[in-house]
């Protein structure tokens, strides 16, 4: 079905939310025509699913359902001006309601990644979760916020869409109110910002982040094993054999973990026993929005900086995936490897790792952090 204009303006997108240092500022202040367009993509609990299309002056193409508020397409130019989809995605919305999606896109929560045998304990009290995940509690537990249908707002300014998600007291064992606002703006040089905000009544872990699995050959190499990764972390999480951290955080120094020095993801992967599914350690300047890592194809020319104001980034090298998945866009067959995800975040298990940064939300405060992901070709 067509799809519908709901408006034509101007772009005015800032990512300097906490004063960052200009050289490590995610450049992305620029006004140029963009549109958002919305057509029906079908029902998920008795609700209207809509999808989203914001297109920038230079083609770019971002598309965002209000089922989980997922990023379903994410289209980008090659070095040859060519527009590629650069994330996995499925043709349909029974595509991502399917069982077994590996959380294609979608915005995750209550807390993104792992809690140890699905139970924390706060303020004396303890409190348990799902598990859906070897005994463990993953991605928000079995019905977590890639899997609810959010309230979708386009934005003043023809650049942005809000979702908003009231997470009720309980739901899946979490305790506390939680208001959720997540807003996505594409800008007109590429960049992708993704806003995250949260409040709640009663104290709660909170760990929001987006679950985009990246290809920047957009399909034309089966997997992103050519591709160059680099990230700012002199430390990594150590797990266990359930991927639950250990409490420790070795230096990734001659390891095979070591991506300061960009490297193609495939030199040492092999070394890794199940592959990259892991949270760095990011070494930051400050709380602000940084430069934190980067991927390069390079037959494409498609280069991605991601810029966070989280303190780690959990790299999955799509291990998972195993080309049985349903629904696929054009057909493809997802593989091993056929993409990764770069997951800003918190630590993993935080609420029972005393030496981890905390990520207990207490009513009064509000949480809030942006990750950007900007595209350019070289």
């Amino acid at each position: 079905m067509g799809g519908m204009i709901i408006a034509t303006g101007f772009l005015l997108a800032s990512c300097n939310d906490n004063n960052p240092k200009p050289a490590e500022t995610a450049k992305t202040d620029a006004v140029a025509h963009s549109t958002i367009t919305q057509q029906p993509y079908g029902t998920a609990d008795s609700a209207a699913i809509t999808q989203y299309t914001m297109t920038n002056a230079h083609g770019a193409v971002a598309k965002i359902i209000n089922y989980g508020a997922t990023l379903t397409d994410l289209v980008m130019p090659d070095k040859s001006g060519t527009p590629g989809n650069v994330i996995l995605g499925f043709d349909s919305l029974s595509g991502f309601r399917q069982k077994g999606n590996p959380f294609f896109g979608g915005i995750i929560g209550r807390y993104g990644n792992r809690i140890a045998n699905a139970a924390f304990k706060l303020d004396g009290k303890t409190y348990k979760l799902s598990a859906n995940d070897n005994g463990n509690s993953l991605h928000g537990g079995n019905k977590g916020y890639d899997k609810v249908v959010w309230t979708a707002t386009p934005l003043p300014g023809d650049s942005s869409l809000q979702l908003s998600y009231l997470s009720k007291d309980g739901e899946e064992g979490y305790p506390g109110n939680l208001q959720v606002t997540v807003v996505y703006t594409l800008t007109s040089d590429n960049s992708l910002k993704i806003d995250y905000t949260a409040t709640t009544d009663k104290p709660t872990p909170v760990n929001l982040t987006n679950h985009a699995y990246f290809n920047l050959s957009a399909g034309s190499d089966s997997t992103i094993l050519d591709h160059e990764l680099w990230l700012k972390a002199d430390k990594y999480t150590a797990v266990n054999e359930k991927l639950i951290p250990t409490g420790q955080n070795p230096d990734v120094k001659g390891t095979p973990m070591d991506f300061n020095a960009p490297k193609k993801i495939g030199q040492d992967i092999a070394k890794v026993k199940g592959g990259y599914d892991h949270n760095w350690v990011l070494t930051r300047s400050d709380s602000g929005l940084e430069l934190i890592g980067a991927l390069y194809h390079a037959a494409s020319g498609r280069y991605m900086e991601v810029f966070t104001t989280q303190p780690g980034i959990q790299f999955y090298s799509g291990n998972f995936l195993d080309g049985t998945l349903q629904n696929t866009r054009g057909g493809k067959k997802y593989v091993q490897h056929a993409a990764l995800c770069l997951e800003t975040q918190h630590f993993p298990d935080s609420p029972n790792q005393p030496t981890f940064p905390s990520t207990i939300l207490k009513p009064g405060e509000t949480y809030h952090h942006v990750t950007v992901y900007k595209f350019s070709v070289k």
